[in-house]
């Protein structure tokens, strides 16, 4: 059995970095808030509709089907993460984008980083002819530094 036998957890960790969005709200909370919202929108409504104005219905239910909409499109990326583990000999990016994963694997010592030109870009990092872009879910004040503490543990990998 060589080293690439292995599972991926009996090789040793050098460092582990886990980025994810900064979710607030549990979703429990965030299908009552929904609720309290379709309810308090529907009851105007109808209060209206008992008045005469009839059309209100309609547009309401247009509201409450695109709020719906953005809600879901909201909790499909509430679980994204980037999960950066560097091991002796490879360097592992999992991304997790609207519940699918993406891996990618690199030799640590092919790995070139770069920083965004700009706060707001993300990194890359360049390995024989591929890129991959990470850093989405670091606040932008923090990418220079990550950048930096990246290449450092790289750096002592080779």
């Amino acid at each position: 059995m060589d080293a690439t036998d292995l599972p991926m957890d009996a090789e040793p960790v050098v460092k582990d970095w886990l980025m994810k969005r900064n979710c607030s709200v549990s979703p429990r909370q965030f299908v009552c808030f929904y609720a309290s919202l379709a309810l308090f929108s529907l009851a105007i409504a109808l209060l209206l509709v008992f008045c005469g104005a009839w059309l209100v219905l309609p547009f309401t239910g247009i509201e409450l089907l695109v709020v719906g909409a953005a809600f879901v499109v909201h909790a499909r990326h509430a679980v994204d993460y980037e999960r950066i583990r560097l091991f002796p000999n490879r360097l592992v990016i999992e991304q997790m984008s609207a519940e699918q994963l993406t891996q990618f694997e690199f030799n640590p010592r092919w790995v070139r980083v770069e920083p965004g030109e700009t706060l707001r870009d993300p990194i890359k990092l360049v390995s024989r002819g591929q890129t991959v872009m990470i850093g989405q879910h670091l606040a932008q004040y923090r990418r220079k530094q990550f950048a930096s503490e990246l290449r450092m543990s790289l750096m002592r990998c080779g």
